[in-house]
This record gives structure tokens, C-alpha cells and sequence, in this order.
């Protein structure tokens, strides 16, 4: 499951699980319920802070657990709903988020993702991709408004519609990430990013970051469900 730590100002959410070499960090109901819960902590706080999030082994993040919600078709809205909301949540937190992406971003990994102030991306290795295109499971509105909000015209009709796969060099020079480095400073550039900015926190950055997205938020926020017929 995901976990929580803390250096100085800076919190660090892994989403992976803690001591595991390797996980595809989707987005199950029970990791959900638990990144919710640790984003209530952070908020909590007080004084100057900052976030950044991380991954652990090949994955920052795969996105939606398929395989629940083969199972679970009935329940697709209030899942879609959830994912939702955490995209929204953290494009509007009212403090810096940086993350630290040090390994594959696929689909709603890659999502969350872009709903960061900023993007740090491991150089050599792993994959920023959108392939809805290929799976069959169109954007909802709020998943349109979010990439249409964060990247530019251009990168997101390319990233949307083509299920390109961008490298950390490629997603740099699109501007879907901020910086792409070697695989040992990632999550430290990312670090010292969300450092700089920690006196940022507080109740103005919140609301300039509801006056810029706040219609990305409101569509995310929406009720809404994808189409997904179990066989992606």
C-alpha cells in the first residue's frame, strides 16, 4: 500500500508498497482509500510543506486496476468518480507537488502525473503514455479537461489521440515533465524542487490554483463513468 514519510518541509507519498522491489502502483479501490487518506494527513499539517510523489522499480504508475473493475462493472462510476477526485485533489492542494516519476506513467498514472505542479522524469528508462486509443476507453470530460489544462494544444491532441509513448528526453522537450535526469536523481531533483517551494503553501496558492483550473476540477469532479467492457 502506499505510504507517507516526511524530510523537513518536503512529504514524500510513495505509491508503491513499502519494502516491495517492484509494483505497478494501479489504482485499486483499497490504494485509493489509502492515498485519500494520506493526502488528509499532509493537509493536516501546518506551517510551510510541500509534496512529492514517487513510485519504487519500473512503475511510478499503471493506472486503472483493470481486473477489479472487469469484476465490478457495477460499480464503474463510483470508481471513476473516486479517480477522479484524487486527479482533482492534487491539482488543487494548496501547497507545491512535485512528482518524481521513476518509471512508467501509463493512463491514469500518467495522469496523475500531469495533475502536478511539476514533473521530474527518470531520462533513460520508462514510458509517459496515454493509450486509451489502443485499449478502447475514451477520456471522460474530466480526464480531457485535466490533460487539455496541463499540456499544451499540441502535446495533448498528439498524446491523446496516438497513444505515442514518450521517453523522458521526448516528454521533456513536449513539456509534459519539467526535467528529465539519470535514474539516481529523480526523486532528489524532485526533492529539491518541492524544497524551494515550501513557503509557498497557504490559502493564496489554493485559490490561484482554483481560479486557473478550477474548470478542470469542476469536470472532474462531475459525475461521470467510462466505457469499458471488461477486454481492454
Amino acid at each position: 500500500m502506499p505510504y507517507l514519510q516526511r524530510d523537513g518541509d518536503v512529504f514524500v507519498l510513495n505509491l508503491g508498497e513499502e519494502g516491495a522491489a517492484d509494483t505497478e502502483n494501479r489504482f485499486s479501490p483499497d490504494f485509493l482509500a489509502q492515498v485519500h487518506a494520506l493526502l488528509d494527513e499532509v493537509e493536516a499539517s501546518t506551517g510551510n510543506a510541500a509534496l512529492v510523489t514517487t513510485g519504487t522499480g519500473k512503475f511510478y504508475s499503471n493506472g486503472l486496476d483493470l481486473d477489479w473493475l472487469a469484476g465490478h462493472l457495477d460499480q464503474t462510476s463510483s470508481y471513476v468518480g473516486t479517480i477522479q477526485s484524487l486527479f482533482a485533489r492534487v491539482l488543487l492542494l494548496p501547497m507545491a507537488t512535485v512528482a518524481a516519476v521513476q518509471g512508467h506513467a501509463f493512463a491514469g498514472g500518467g495522469m496523475l502525473a500531469v495533475a502536478h505542479d511539476e514533473k521530474v522524469m527518470r531520462a533513460d528508462r520508462g514510458f509517459f503514455c496515454l493509450p486509451e486509443v489502443d485499449i478502447n476507453i475514451p477520456f471522460t470530460p474530466g480526464m480531457a479537461a485535466l490533460l487539455q489544462a496541463r499540456l499544451s494544444k499540441a502535446t495533448a491532441h498528439t498524446a491523446m489521440t496516438t497513444g505515442r509513448r514518450y521517453g523522458g528526453a521526448d516528454a521533456a522537450a513536449a513539456g509534459i515533465v519539467d526535467e528529465a535526469v539519470g535514474q539516481e536523481q529523480v526523486l532528489e531533483r524532485a526533492m529539491a524542487r518541492a524544497q524551494a517551494l515550501v513557503g509557498k503553501r497557504g490559502d493564496t496558492l489554493g485559490a490561484i490554483k482554483q481560479v486557473m483550473y478550477g474548470p478542470a476540477a469542476a469536470a472532474l469532479t462531475a459525475e461521470a463513468t467510462i466505457s469499458f467492457d471488461g477486454n481492454a
